[in-house]
């Protein structure tokens, strides 16, 4: 039987997108606490906010920064948000001192623009009163939409992953904005075909999103034209789709199932994954593919490329900081209007990317074709995405934006 959060979840995203927005918007703004003034700020503890126990994009960046301020030497605490969007789904256990209200301090928080208020209404007056507080954000166009603006009134400091988002930020404003990449980690797991059911001597591509990220985006129907332009039925060659969160959008599910009609050898998995299993999935494949129309930076793409597993990505957006033609299949594009039914990147004049099926295909068939090309490309992805992507280079982007561990 689904919880009442669950029930109360689905109820508020039946709601029309605009009018969920404005009826969220018009309350947190009598409500939510502003950024207490610099002359405020009270010393205290390093923490990280996010949705810590959540399997998506944020969450994973929110945990990447915890891990790595701990490794770096930071006696970091947490602050996990999950239940505020009535979503945990991965183990509860975290690194470090729980946040507490009224202890000051910095608080980094991985909440884009347009949720800064509703979270700051959440956690509380008291909580967010006296912290200095540095907004982690993440979009995948080149113009952000008026509504992020609205989360300046909450930071005091920006920082985003890559130099495509640090160009997309509202103009005029005198916040202070770092490019600050994700400190990707390869995890210490390996190729695991049989946790899987993926035979051993076959070709495996994969790809995959996480369902609220926007499907249109990710644009997954591309990745399975490509797949099956290369390959066609060819049960040699299997396709792993993975998605998350698959209930987010019933009808693109339905688009989704319907593209994949008759192809034998694309597999649907909707498992929620943990972070070893997801990398283990990831080293378990001999190409990553990623169609997309837009990425804020790609942490798939640089897991694959960790994992010395080649990637096919279109060459555009935030991927492009750690990904190049040395390294990376990477397919041409052209702009085109963005347009999105679920509403997300529905902005006058944006454009994203669509790219070409036909390229990316044949990378595809030369990776299966030539093993060592595979190898040789897996080798250098794995050592420009380790040194781009370093705890070395993360220390670097932060600079002096934090007291010294």
């Amino acid at each position: 039987m689904p919880s009442l959060g669950s029930i109360l979840h689905g109820a508020w995203r039946w709601l029309p997108r605009d009018l969920r927005r404005k009826a969220l918007y018009g309350a947190l703004d009598l409500t939510a606490p502003r950024a207490t003034p610099f002359a405020r700020l009270k010393p205290g503890p390093l923490i990280v906010g996010g949705q810590l126990t959540t399997a998506s994009g944020l969450g994973e960046s929110a945990r990447l920064c915890l891990d790595a301020l701990r490794t770096l030497g930071w006696d970091a605490g947490h602050a996990d948000i999950s239940r505020l969007f009535l979503r945990s789904d991965l183990p509860a256990a975290l690194p470090g001192p729980e946040a507490q209200a009224g202890e000051g301090g910095t608080l980094i928080l991985h909440v884009n623009g347009p949720y800064m208020r509703y979270v700051a209404a959440r956690l509380g007056r008291r909580f967010m009163a006296g912290r200095r507080i540095i907004g982690y954000w993440a979009w995948e166009l080149p113009v952000m939409g008026a509504d992020w603006r609205r989360g300046l009134t909450q930071v005091h400091e920006i920082w985003v992953p890559s130099r495509f988002n640090a160009a997309a930020l509202p103009r005029g404003s005198t916040i202070p904005v770092r490019v600050v990449p994700h400190p990707v980690r390869r995890r210490g797991v390996e190729r695991n075909r049989a946790r899987f059911g993926l035979a051993e001597d076959a070709f495996v591509v994969l790809t995959a999103f996480d369902m609220g990220s926007a499907y249109t985006r990710k644009n997954p129907r591309a990745a399975i034209a490509a797949f099956r332009q290369a390959f066609g039925d060819d049960p040699d060659c299997r396709m792993v789709l993975k998605v998350s969160h698959a209930g987010d959008a019933g009808w693109a599910m339905a688009d989704l199932k319907q593209a994949l009609a008759g192809a034998g050898n694309i597999r649907l998995l909707d498992d929620i994954l943990t972070g070893d299993d997801m990398a283990m999935l990831v080293a378990s494949a001999d190409a990553v593919l990623s169609l997309h129309r837009a990425e804020g930076f790609g942490l798939l793409l640089a897991e694959a490329m960790l994992h010395a597993v080649p990637v096919v990505a279109t060459n555009w957006s935030g991927n492009t900081d750690f990904m190049t033609a040395e390294d990376s299949a990477l397919v041409s594009y052209r702009l085109v209007p963005a347009s999105d039914p679920q509403g997300t990147y529905n902005l006058p004049g944006a454009e994203w990317a669509d790219a070409s099926v036909g390229e990316a295909a044949a990378w595809l068939r030369r990776l299966r074709d030539e093993p060592e090309l595979r190898r040789l490309m897996g080798q250098r992805a794995r050592e420009n995405a380790g040194e781009k992507l370093s705890l070395a280079a993360y220390r670097q982007a932060i600079g002096d934006s934090l007291a010294p561990p």
